[in-house]
């Protein structure tokens, strides 16, 4: 959960805090030097190790306060970030306040809630006990931030369905193709007294073990086309983020729809050409 004010000219995040400028002063750390943690990109980009020194401040005509680089973070990766151009350090909510020059000022905060406390319940609460600020469940932050992935997600969503639907009708006319060569083959059959249930299911059964087959190809396909993607994303934006994830829901799906879409392709298929009389199958 965390808790709003409505002063929002700083931009204070939790304990974080837009660098402005960063100047490399010296590898020999200062005495009165603030710790500091810095992202690990811009110690990638400015050359910074654990121990050097640095200055801070506001804006690039106020270095105030000279820091020394206790750690270097990794950030946890963030869709929403990805394009962000700017780089983070994290302070001492003290130091930042002093450095900000607005002490016992944030803009926001967040709470960790025992085991078993609503949210909802908590920040109704905190609303009634005093003025100033409004408190959130994160539940609803995360959702009203990832409006934009929603989005994108519907977009993706009906493109797979669309997808779906024309392939369901491809493979149909395949199918339908595929037993057409062989009524010749269906014709001999019938007249050397196999039964309609017979022909069905061996159709039926071959075009399932085809599905099976398509679709570990396709997942095989899929996993190499997502880790691609990842090793070249990753090394574009330098982040641990995963940008394509082919999951275990993802691949029973993919398959169970598969199965099925073939079994049903492959018995139209096959009870359209049983109906058809054996000499008409033969031409006759």
């Amino acid at each position: 959960m965390e808790l709003d004010s409505p002063r929002r000219g700083r931009r204070l995040v939790a304990f974080r805090i837009v660098l402005l400028l960063l100047c490399v002063c010296g590898a020999a750390p200062v005495a009165t030097g603030q710790g500091v943690a810095v992202e690990r990109r811009l110690a990638e980009e400015l050359g910074l190790r654990v121990g050097d020194t640095v200055m801070l401040g506001p804006a690039p005509d106020s270095l105030r306060m000279a820091g020394v680089v206790a750690a270097v973070y990794e950030p946890r990766p963030d869709p929403s970030g990805i394009m962000r151009r700017d780089r983070q350090v994290r302070l001492h909510l003290p130091d930042l306040a002093r450095l900000l020059g607005h002490p016992d000022r944030v803009d926001r905060f967040g709470i960790r809630l025992r085991e078993g406390v609503a949210a909802e319940t908590a920040a109704a609460q905190l609303d009634r006990t005093a003025f100033g600020y409004r408190a959130r469940p994160s539940a609803a932050i995360a959702s009203e931030s990832s409006q934009t992935f929603l989005v994108v997600s519907r977009f993706h969503r009906a493109i797979a369905v669309i997808t779906i639907v024309a392939s369901a009708v491809f493979l149909l006319c395949i199918m339908l193709l595929k037993v057409d060569e062989r009524r010749r083959d269906v014709a001999a059959l019938r007249l050397i007294g196999c039964s309609t249930r017979t022909i069905v299911g061996s159709v039926v059964l071959e075009a399932a073990a085809v599905a099976v087959l398509g679709s570990v190809a396709g997942v095989g396909v899929g996993v190499a086309a997502s880790w691609i993607v990842n090793q070249h994303y990753q090394g574009v934006y330098r982040t641990p983020l995963r940008f394509s994830i082919v999951t275990g829901d993802i691949v029973l799906l993919a398959v169970a729809l598969s199965l099925v879409l073939g079994i049903v392709a492959g018995w139209l298929a096959a009870r359209r050409l049983v109906r058809t009389p054996p000499l008409a199958l033969f031409g006759r």
